[in-house]
C-alpha cells in the first residue's frame, strides 16, 4: 500500500491540476449530465473530471490514494472556489456506499472486484461514465502494458449489463488506427431502477 501511495505520489508531484483535460468520455456526452448532484472521481488524481464537474455545477467528491494529488486538488478547489470534497481513500479497499451518487466518473482505473459497487452507489437515474485502457490498444500506444490493468472485449457492457447503456465506444485496432478513438473503451450507463 505505502509502495503504491509512493508511486502515485512521485508521478504527482510534478503537475498541477487543471493542466490536462477530463475523461475523453465524458467530454463527448457531457451534455448527458444533470443540471445539479452529487458527483464521485473515483481515483481522481489530479481531479481533472471534478473540476469539469464542479464547473458544471455538480458537488464533487474526489477520491484517490495519493496524498499529494489530493492536496493539490483541495488547493486548487478552494482556491477557485469549487464543490470539491478532495479526499484520501483507498478505493479498492474502501468502494462507494449505495445509492449515493447521481455521477460517477472513473478513468483509466480498473479494479474489477470494484465494480458491481459502483452500479450499485448510483441513484436511481444515475450516471456512470467509464473509460479505461484495452488488451486491444495500439501497441505504441499509452497506459500500462500489465494485462491486469487492461480491459477485455466488451468487459464494461458485461460488467454493466444492468444499467441502461447510453454510450459505448471501443474500436480497439480494427481499420485506420491514425484515426477514431484508441486504446480505450468508453461507456456511459445509467441506473434506472433497483439493482438486481
Amino acid at each position: 500500500m505505502e509502495a503504491l501511495k509512493a508511486k502515485w505520489d512521485e508521478r504527482y508531484r510534478a503537475r498541477q491540476p487543471g493542466e490536462a483535460d477530463p475523461a475523453w468520455v465524458l467530454r463527448e456526452y457531457a451534455h448527458l449530465l444533470p443540471a445539479g448532484g452529487a458527483a464521485l472521481d473515483l481515483a481522481c488524481g489530479l481531479g481533472d473530471n471534478a473540476i469539469y464537474l464542479a464547473r458544471r455545477g455538480l458537488r464533487v467528491t474526489a477520491w484517490d490514494i495519493s496524498p499529494v494529488a489530493i492536496g493539490k486538488l483541495a488547493e486548487y478547489a478552494a482556491r477557485e472556489g469549487l464543490a470539491i470534497d478532495a479526499a484520501v481513500r483507498d478505493v479498492e479497499a474502501e468502494p462507494p456506499p449505495p445509492l449515493r451518487f447521481d455521477v460517477i466518473v472513473v478513468s483509466h482505473f480498473l479494479h474489477r472486484p470494484g465494480l458491481p459497487a459502483l452500479a450499485a452507489a448510483l441513484r436511481p437515474s444515475g450516471l456512470l461514465y467509464y473509460q479505461t485502457w484495452t488488451v486491444h490498444k495500439r501497441l505504441d500506444g499509452p497506459g500500462p502494458s500489465d494485462p491486469r490493468f487492461l480491459l477485455r472485449p466488451n468487459e464494461l457492457l458485461r460488467a454493466f449489463c444492468h444499467l441502461r447503456l447510453l454510450a459505448y465506444r471501443e474500436e480497439g485496432r480494427c481499420g485506420d488506427t491514425t484515426r477514431g478513438v484508441r486504446d480505450i473503451a468508453a461507456l456511459v450507463a445509467q441506473r434506472e431502477e433497483a439493482l438486481p
